[in-house]
C-alpha cells in the first residue's frame, strides 16, 4: 500500500511539455489577406466544416494523450505550429477531449504569407505568462525580397513556481531545397541567440525550453548554431533513428520536430524542475496502418485527396519532474 502512495505521488511529480505541427488547421472562412483559399469549401481542398470539425477532435484526443501514461494528466505546455489564427487555437482547446482541462494558450497573428502561425497552450493550473511577445524573424529570399514566414514566439513565465523562457519556432521550410533555403534557418538560430543574449543579460542563469519545427535535423547547421556556446541540451539528438523520426518525407525519416531545454534542468534542487525523459509521440492510432507508408504519419490529405488523418508530423515531447 505504501508502495502505490509513493507511485502515484511520483506520477504526480512528472509534467509533460510537447510540441506538435498540427498540418494546416485552417478554418473553413476565406481570409482575403492569406493565401489559404484551398482550405476552403469550395478550394483545392474541399475543406468543409465538417472535416475541419473531425480534424480538430481528433488533434485535441492526440494532445490530451500525450505522455498521459506516465502523468496521468495532459501535457503542461503545447507549443503549437501551423494554427491559421485564434479562433482555431480556441476550437481546439474547447474540444471534447480538451475542454474539461484548465487551459489558456498564447497567439500572436504573423506575417507568413499562407497566415499561419505558432501558439503555446498551457495549463493554468501549473503555468503562470509573466510576458510574450512575437520575435520577427527578417530573412529574404535570394531575390532580395522579404520571406515573410513566421514570427518565433516567445513566453516568459513561472512553471511550478520556477521562471522558465519558453521559444515555440516553425523554421523555414525547405520547399526550395534544403541547401537553397539553409541561410533562412541559420538566421533563425542567430535570432534566438540574440533574443537569448538579451535574457541573459537580464536574469541570472535562465531556464529556456526552445521548441519547435525546425525544418533541420538535430545534426544540421542550424541546430548546431544554436547549441554552440550556449547551455543547451538536446535529448532529440538520441530519438531519430533510419526507422523512427517525427516526420517522414519519400520513405526517409527526419527529426525535424524538437525540444531543447537548458542544462538547469540537470539539477535536483527543491522547487526546481529535472529533465526525466524525451520522446516521439508514435502512437499506432496516429500512423498509416497499411500499404507502403505504413507506420507513418497519417495526416489529413494526400495531394489533394481527403484521408482524414491527424498531421504529417508526429507530435514530441519532454517530462520534467518537480522537485517538490
Amino acid at each position: 500500500m505504501v508502495f502505490s502512495l509513493f507511485k502515484k505521488k511520483k506520477k504526480h511529480n512528472l509534467h509533460t511539455v510537447a510540441f506538435y505541427n498540427l498540418e494546416n488547421l485552417f478554418d473553413t472562412i476565406d481570409d482575403p489577406e492569406t493565401m489559404d483559399d484551398d482550405f476552403t469549401p469550395e478550394g483545392y481542398k474541399k475543406w468543409t466544416p465538417k472535416r475541419y470539425r473531425k480534424k480538430v477532435y481528433k488533434l485535441a484526443k492526440t494532445i490530451s494523450e500525450i505522455g498521459l501514461e506516465a502523468t496521468q494528466n495532459a501535457p503542461v505546455l503545447v507549443g503549437i505550429a501551423e494554427v491559421e489564427n485564434e479562433m482555431v487555437v480556441q476550437d481546439l482547446i474547447n474540444a471534447d477531449p480538451l475542454r474539461k482541462i484548465n487551459y489558456g494558450y498564447v497567439h500572436y497573428d504573423s506575417p507568413d504569407e499562407r497566415g499561419i502561425d505558432t501558439a503555446l497552450i498551457y495549463h493554468k493550473d501549473n503555468f503562470e505568462v509573466l510576458f510574450s511577445e512575437p520575435i520577427t524573424l527578417m530573412v529574404h529570399n535570394l531575390n532580395g525580397e522579404r520571406d515573410t514566414t513566421r514570427d518565433i514566439l516567445y513566453v516568459h513565465g513561472i512553471l511550478n513556481g520556477e521562471e522558465v523562457h519558453v521559444f515555440v519556432n516553425h523554421w523555414p521550410s525547405r520547399r526550395d531545397g534544403d541547401v537553397e533555403t539553409d541561410y533562412k534557418r541559420v538566421e533563425a538560430a542567430r535570432t534566438i541567440k540574440g533574443a537569448m543574449a538579451k535574457i541573459e543579460a537580464k536574469y541570472e542563469n535562465p531556464n529556456y525550453i526552445i521548441m519547435g519545427d525546425f525544418n533541420d535535423d538535430p545534426d544540421s547547421k542550424s541546430i548546431q548554431l544554436l547549441m554552440s556556446d550556449t547551455n543547451l541540451y538536446n535529448p532529440m539528438e538520441k530519438l531519430r533513428s533510419p526507422e523512427r523520426g517525427s516526420a517522414n518525407y519519400r520513405r526517409s525519416w527526419s527529426m525535424f520536430d524538437q525540444i531543447m531545454v537548458s542544462h538547469n534542468f540537470f539539477n535536483f534542487e527543491k522547487g526546481t524542475h529535472s529533465f526525466a525523459h524525451a520522446n516521439i509521440f508514435d502512437d499506432a492510432l496516429l500512423t498509416e496502418w497499411k500499404g507502403k507508408f505504413k507506420g507513418t504519419p497519417y495526416r489529413t490529405y494526400v495531394g489533394r485527396k481527403y484521408i482524414g488523418g491527424y498531421s504529417d508530423h508526429f507530435p514530441v515531447y519532454i517530462q520534467l519532474k518537480y522537485n517538490g
